[in-house]
């Protein structure tokens, strides 16, 4: 059997080798090595996939959310509604620009932001929403748009787990997540569905005038060379990863169909063992499984974690420690937080391996020993 990785990066690289070594060289040859062709092909290519007015690429998904509080013009102490219960760069962008973050409840089926906690923490200091696409589930925009339409509200999706997403409103229409709220951001690190060989991420929005100020900013807020008009940044998506993502971007489908029937295998293994609660998909969403992620009840999470690196299957904490009890928030007189599904979920959550490059026998050998370990 072959090693069992989280992410099998070099073996999806292996089937497409030939184009992304030619592609790379191509860029090598140009030495167009920032904003390069690659780059606005990209651009104009995700934005088609995207169905989207206007995308916006940049150096991480972090820069991302940052430019877009920056173009939302969002001002110290501006309070910004958040789920505890994601990775940091989500609240890290709020505390840098010295914003307040919110910290809300989810939804302990979906992982994903909880609406109604979303309107019983709105003041009249609130000015965003971030919801944020966990794992690889959508969040509940119908439902925040509408909540965001009632407050005059902005909404900052973080779509960095769930490119290639679909949402369904309910009258039928359908929507990639990050092209919903105000603006939308994502990530290209190289785990992602959609995963450069480098750091890389991108802005989307449906505004016109945003898309200009977005621009601007993440260009060191000029439009012209040397003309700086607003106070920017320097967040660029290279040649060489956007050459890389323009291949890996034609896959993206066939990526995220791999990750889902990985966890149809893992959800008919796993269906019957009451103490495993396997990922729920709701009516409006599909899942691109970014992770694959339980909750135990009733067994040993950090138990089972241990037993399953002594049988050299990797597996996954995401997150252990929620926003609202990270050090990093102690000097910003947070309120004293009662978000008992998020307390609930980090200490039962366990993320398995989900890729592309996923064999039968490795499942079945991570399967067997996870119901070794729970019965």
């Amino acid at each position: 059997m072959r090693p069992i990785q989280m992410v099998d990066t070099k073996s999806q690289y292996l089937k497409i080798k030939t184009e992304v070594d030619a592609a790379i060289q191509e860029v090598l040859d140009s030495a167009g090595y920032i904003n390069g062709k690659p780059v606005q092909e990209f651009t104009v290519h995700l934005n088609t996939y995207q169905n989207c007015k206007n995308t916006i690429p940049c150096a991480n998904g972090t820069d991302a959310l940052q430019i877009a509080m920056m173009a939302l013009d969002l001002q110290p102490g501006d309070e910004v509604i958040t789920p505890s219960f994601t990775y940091i760069a989500t609240t890290e962008v709020v505390a840098l620009l010295k914003l307040k973050p919110v910290f809300v409840e989810v939804d302990p089926k979906t992982f994903c932001i909880d609406p109604q906690s979303i309107r019983k923490a709105i003041t009249p200091r609130t000015k965003a929403i971030v919801p944020v696409h966990l794992y690889g589930h959508a969040a509940p925009m119908e439902e925040i748009m509408k909540i965001a339409a009632e407050f005059g509200l902005y909404v900052i999706e973080d779509n960095a787990q769930a490119i290639g997403c679909d949402y369904t409103f309910s009258d039928g229409t359908k929507k990639k997540t990050g092209t919903i709220g105000t603006i939308g951001t994502t990530s290209f690190y190289p785990s992602k569905n959609l995963g450069a060989y480098g750091d890389g991420g991108a802005i989307f929005t449906n505004d016109d005038t945003l898309a200009v100020k977005i621009k601007m900013i993440a260009n060191h807020g000029q439009q012209k060379r040397y003309y700086h008009e607003m106070v920017g940044c320097n967040s660029r998506l290279d040649s060489i990863q956007a050459a890389v993502l323009n291949i890996k971007l034609r896959e993206l489908d066939h990526y995220n169909a791999a990750r889902q029937k990985v966890a149809e295998t893992y959800n008919r293994a796993f269906a019957t063992n009451e103490k495993i609660i396997t990922p729920f998909v709701a009516p409006y969403s599909n899942h691109v499984y970014h992770q694959y992620t339980l909750v135990l009840n009733g067994s040993n999470r950090d138990g089972l974690n241990a037993y399953l690196s002594e049988h050299n299957i990797p597996s996954m904490i995401y997150y252990p420690v929620p926003g609202h009890r990270q050090k990093m928030f102690a000097s910003f007189g947070l309120p004293e937080y009662d978000l008992k599904v998020t307390d609930w979920l980090t200490e039962r959550v366990i993320s398995l391996p989900v890729h592309t490059e996923m064999d039968e026998e490795q499942l079945t050998y991570i399967t067997g020993h996870v119901l070794n370990y729970i019965k």
